[in-house]
Formats: C-alpha cells, sequence, structure tokens
C-alpha cells in the first residue's frame, strides 16, 4: 500500500471497532496504524485497549469491563455486558460508520455484527470463531451476518470459502513483529532489562517465565497451580528464578496476593507487562492456553502449556469440542509438539516434571525447526492484508 497516501488522505472513512480482551487489543492496533498509512485522517471509534487507543482509537468503554472467561462468567455479569452491546450498538448506528469490525471476542462481537448488519453496515470479523472445532452450525449465522471473515492461521479458510463466506487468511501480527534479530543474544539482554540477579555460582540457575493468563477468571483458576508447580521446581532446582508478567495493573496486584499467600519464599519477579521480555529471558515457559502459546512459539522457547476452566464450563465444553489439541503450536503443527495438560491433568506436579525434562535440554534443535517453519507460514504482514481487505470491503481505494 505504498504510494497511496497523498492520494487517499483527504477521504473521509470512519471504522467502528470492538476488541473485548487484550489479545484482540493487540491485534488491533496494527490493524489501525495500516489502515491510517493510506488514510491518515480515518476516525476510528468503538471498544479497545491501551494499544487500540494509542493507536488513535476513541474507544467508549474500559476493555476490562468486557472481560470475561468461560460460560459461567458472562450469565454472571449479563446486565452490565447487555448494557455495554445496547449502548455501543446505538451509538454506531448514530455514527453510521464505514464499516463495523469485531475483533474476536466471539459471542459479544457476534451479536453486535448482527445488530449492525440489520442496519445494513458492513461487517468484518477479525480472529475465526473455532468453529472448525465446534458449533459448526453456527457457520450458518456467520453467513447471514457478515461480509468478510480475517483469520489468522491458514487452515481456518477452508469451511468458510466452503459455505460461501469472503475469507480472507492475514497471518499473525505477531508474526511480523518478532523476527531472528530480535532473538540474537536476546536472552542475556532480557535478563539484563528485567534485573535478574543470581548469586555467584559456576552456572547460573534455570529461569522459568509464567504466564498464567490476562483475565482475572484465569489467573484465579491458574495461578495456584504454577506457584505449587514452582514450589516443586525450586526444591529440585535450588535457585531457581521465576518471572511472572502481569497484563495489567488489576492482573499485578491479583497476582501479588497469590504469590504472598502461596509461594512467599520463592524468587519471583513479578513485573508489569513485559511478556515477551519475560519470555526472551527464560530457559522455559509455563503458559496459559491461548495467544502466549504462540508467542512462546515465535520466541522459540520451549514450553508447557496448561489451562484450567471452571468446572461447569469445562463439563460444556468437553462434551461439544472435537479436537485433538489445544495449545496453538500443536493445532498448527497438527500434533503433539509440546506438552499440554487441561483441567484435571494440570496439577503442579505433572507441570513440574514436564517443565524439568524441558530444562535439561538447553537447544531443542527439532523443536525449534518446528518452530521455525510455522513462524514463516504465519508471516504475511497482516495488518496491510487486513487494511487491504478491508479497505476494498469499503470500496476505498487501495493503490
Amino acid at each position: 500500500m505504498c504510494g497511496t497516501k497523498s492520494l487517499l488522505s483527504e477521504q473521509d472513512l470512519t471504522i467502528a471497532l470492538v476488541a473485548g480482551e487484550l489479545s484482540g487489543d493487540n491485534l488491533g492496533a496494527p490493524l489501525i496504524l495500516a489502515i491510517k498509512q493510506v488514510y491518515p485522517k480515518a476516525k476510528f471509534v468503538g471498544i479497545g485497549g491501551p494499544q487500540m487507543i494509542a493507536a488513535g482509537l476513541e474507544s467508549w468503554t474500559d476493555i476490562e469491563d468486557l472481560s470475561v472467561n468461560g460460560f459461567v462468567d458472562p450469565i454472571r455479569r449479563l446486565p452490565s455486558l447487555l448494557r455495554i452491546l445496547l449502548g455501543t450498538r446505538d451509538r454506531i448506528t448514530q455514527i453510521a460508520p464505514d464499516c463495523f469490525i469485531g475483533i474476536d471476542f466471539n459471542f459479544f462481537n457476534g451479536l453486535l455484527e448482527g445488530m449492525v448488519k440489520k442496519r445494513g453496515m458492513k461487517t468484518v470479523h477479525y480472529v475465526s470463531p473455532s468453529v472448525w472445532a465446534w458449533r459448526r452450525g453456527r457457520i450458518k449465522s456467520l453467513r447471514r451476518n457478515l461480509d468478510l471473515m480475517l483469520t489468522l492461521y491458514p487452515f481456518e479458510t477452508q469451511i468458510y470459502r466452503d459455505n460461501g463466506i469472503n475469507v480472507e487468511f492475514v497471518g499473525h501480527p505477531k508474526a511480523d513483529e518478532i523476527s531472528e534479530v530480535q532473538r540474537i543474544d536476546a536472552k542475556a539482554e532480557a535478563r539484563k532489562k528485567l534485573d535478574l540477579r543470581f548469586e555467584a555460582a559456576i552456572q547460573e540457575p534455570p529461569v522459568i517465565a509464567m504466564l498464567p493468563g490476562s483475565r482475572g477468571s484465569e489467573v484465579k483458576l491458574s495461578a495456584p497451580d504454577f506457584l505449587m508447580a514452582a514450589q516443586i521446581i525450586s526444591e529440585q532446582k535450588p535457585g531457581s528464578c521465576f518471572i511472572i508478567p502481569a497484563a495489567n495493573q488489576k492482573r499485578h496486584a491479583q497476582m501479588a496476593g497469590l504469590i504472598k499467600q502461596h509461594a512467599p519464599q520463592l524468587h519471583i519477579k513479578l513485573v508489569m507487562g513485559e511478556s515477551q521480555t519475560a519470555m526472551l529471558a527464560a530457559d522455559a515457559v509455563l503458559v496459559n492456553s491461548g495467544t502466549a502459546t504462540l508467542e512462546a512459539m515465535l520466541l522459540r522457547r520451549p514450553m508447557v502449556m496448561s489451562y484450567r476452566l471452571g468446572s461447569l464450563t469445562y463439563a460444556v465444553v468437553s462434551r461439544i469440542v472435537s479436537i485433538k489439541h489445544f495449545a496453538l503450536p500443536n493445532i498448527l503443527a497438527n500434533e503433539k509438539i509440546v506438552p499440554e495438560y487441561l483441567q484435571s491433568n494440570a496439577t503442579p506436579e505433572a507441570l513440574a516434571n514436564a517443565l524439568l525434562e524441558l530444562l535439561e535440554d538447553n537447544e531443542h534443535p527439532e523443536l525449534m525447526k518446528r518452530f521455525a517453519r510455522i513462524h514463516a507460514d504465519l508471516k504475511r504482514s497482516s495488518g496491510e492484508v487486513a487494511a487491504r481487505a478491508i479497505l476494498t470491503l469499503c470500496d476505498k481505494r487501495v493503490v
């Protein structure tokens, strides 16, 4: 899209976007910036987090007000979510943007997409719902409510093509952001940045990054197991250092309380943000299911994935999900290349043993080759590809 600014900068363009969690905020910001390269005066409104706001979004609601997990949490918070949903619908209707983009956050954005589509607006969904894993019947509502689906992963496109839905594989922005250059001598630099200090020893003790999630409910369910696993590792490898990057101030305060409760004696570095730095500093990563597993893979860090849901949510999910793997690297590889532990299998002992096994090998050459191949498949200048598809849908000139 180079060379278009002088031609297109004066054209009007208004886009409404909604991201309901930080992973969506991470996707929305590069998209906004890519569109602004072509339309510098474009207006962006809706709901987003700090990165989207910094990129130029006028956000109507704190993204934390939308943060939910599983099936039970949304039901519990239904009145407040409904108020936000209807208020957002009304504001979008009043503004009448060129298009609406729902970024992930599937149930909320799915409802909103249906509402604004009925009012004649063009609709885009960025990040495919897991229709390939469960609820294939939902494809009918997607076909009815969407003008364009943008997918992050190549295997997701076929089901939409088969069902007559306009789809574009755009790749993942993290694959564009994280380069080989960043990984050269990255571990030492990251440890220096985080001010990790070790007592004088012939060999530095292992460093493990632990990412129990960005939502409060995720941290509540997973962090105690993570901290107890850290205790077991410390007994096996005295002096082990653990880094926990908190997604925001609320998660930082929550984690500080859990550390005090479960592991006050351990060498734990709790930091604000800095998830990439924490993973780069680590010899191994213990990570909750989700985008963080992809990030660990792109940073070439061996990992163990763990995930816990509330018992009622898990009872529902286990009956309708039909996939072999849950960790993104395993899904993308179509085989188990990183250990994953779910629900009752995600015990502190299992997590600790899996991490201790990873720490026995400093190189993991075959795993790194697999990570590199997947990385190459996802690297597509996703912001520009997504922006081009959206502008074409909006009947805007793209040179």
